[in-house]
């Protein structure tokens, strides 16, 4: 089936400014949506590698960098989101650790006022005291009840005289309680003084370790903001040297038809060669001429490279990557490393060996000729080859080494293209019975 060209790249540059537009990000827990989003990306690159396949190289790579740089869109905007979360808890700690900082402050400045007051109210007090202790040694305020009682001219003046002289005693022991109160208050408080300044001494400390680190995380995040500001800005660039290009598509997709046309007709010829040969075995009763190709034994056949098998690129029709029509891809990709063997799906003759100058699209590429299985004539094709392990009219028998993997032709990665032609109609090789085994 042909390739036909619908849209360009007006819609791939849209989407590509699109995910430039989340910028910024509306919530912390999107932060585990873009990380999966960026590895789901990540993984789809290894497949448009095989969905490109057919156009110019350097066009592809200069698609598969704007995928890439895509792939990393999702990445810079949680990494953005994370140092913005960073930024804002190390604001938060640095506001936590001021009040607090400004709590103990207030603490200590309360404590060194209610010191003070206390160091006043002592002196005040032990003033008072030595005047107490002169007028003691001077016999001033202290006078026995029988003196009181001599000296009182009557019961009213010795009860008068007798209160106050109690009231003196009173004012002497209570002046030394409030001695021994304000003694032990100012202790406990030069303790909390000592320890406030303390907590201070660390809270300042705090202080400054957390503005380095919300200076830090600030950094962060605004490195994290340039980071997404230069990605999309690539992306933009990318999207516009792509659309640029839209010419070079053209001429690939010219090119992958022709090849497409070219292999089409050879597996016509074959398939051509094997009905008339069938037909003169049949009309000679079987004695005489035989098929091109000897069956497989079983019936079924084997995949080019062994189980498990990994596909890369289904076969059927798919979206194009680059305008967005459909087209039919006709094998099917599969995961292999460059160099590794690709092995005869049956037993056939070597149709033709095509090397990748002046093939198109297919790069090194075999034909082989598997010849009539349960009344079908079957055709296998293997593109992309690093190299070969056959010459045309040689014999295969089912898993000889027919070439290894390569990524000749217009591919950008080593991996496996296998089609299966069944009476010059391409199938799925995946759906083919026994093709596991």
């Amino acid at each position: 089936m042909r390739i036909g060209s619908r849209r360009w790249l007006g819609a791939l540059a849209a989407g590509a400014l699109g995910v430039a537009g989340l910028a910024t990000p509306a919530r912390a827990d999107d932060r585990d949506d873009l990380v999966r989003q960026q590895e789901q990306q990540e993984a789809e690159i290894e497949n448009l590698r095989s969905s490109l396949e057919g156009v110019d190289v350097d066009l592809q790579n200069v698609y598969l960098k704007l995928q890439e740089t895509q792939a990393q869109v999702p990445g810079a905007q949680a990494a953005l989101l994370q140092a913005q979360n960073d930024a804002a808890a190390a604001q938060r700690e640095q506001e936590k650790i001021g009040a607090r900082l400004d709590a103990a402050e207030g603490e200590l400045d309360s404590i060194t006022t209610s010191i003070a007051q206390g160091e006043k109210k002592l002196s005040e007090t032990r003033d008072n005291l030595g005047e107490i202790a002169r007028s003691e040694y001077r016999g001033d305020n202290r006078v026995s009840t029988v003196e009181l009682l001599i000296g009182a001219k009557s019961s009213a003046d010795f009860f008068n005289a007798l209160s106050a002289n109690q009231a003196i005693t009173r004012v002497q022991s209570q002046t030394l309680t409030d001695v021994t109160q304000t003694t032990a208050a100012n202790r406990t408080r030069a303790q909390r003084q000592k320890a406030v300044q303390g907590e201070i001494s660390q809270l300042k400390s705090q202080a400054d370790a957390a503005v380095a680190e919300k200076k830090s995380k600030e950094a962060q995040a605004a490195a994290r903001t340039k980071e997404l500001a230069d990605l999309e800005a690539s992306v933009t660039q990318q999207s516009q040297a792509l659309e640029a290009r839209r010419g070079e598509f053209q001429n690939s997709l010219s090119a992958m038809n022709a090849a497409r046309d070219d292999t089409a007709a050879q597996i016509a010829r074959i398939d051509e060669e094997n009905r008339r040969r069938a037909a003169e075995a049949a009309a000679q009763g079987g004695g005489g001429g035989a098929p091109a190709a000897p069956p497989a034994a079983s019936g079924a056949l084997i995949p080019p490279v062994p189980a498990p098998l990994y596909v890369t690129s289904p076969f059927g029709m798919r979206v194009y990557p680059f305008d967005g029509g459909w087209w039919m891809h006709e094998g099917v990709d599969l995961r292999s490393a460059c160099g590794n063997p690709q092995y005869a799906a049956a037993a056939g003759v070597v149709a033709a060996v095509r090397p990748a100058s002046g093939n198109g699209t297919h790069g090194n590429q075999v034909i082989l000729n598997l010849g009539y299985i349960n009344g079908s004539s079957y055709v296998v094709v293997y593109n992309h080859l690093s190299g070969f392990n056959v010459s045309v009219g040689q014999s295969v028998g089912q898993g000889d080494v027919i070439g290894w993997t390569g990524m000749t032709g217009m591919v950008t990665g080593c991996h496996v293209h296998f089609e299966v032609w069944q009476d010059g109609v391409v199938i799925d090789p995946m759906s083919l019975p026994g093709f596991y085994e």
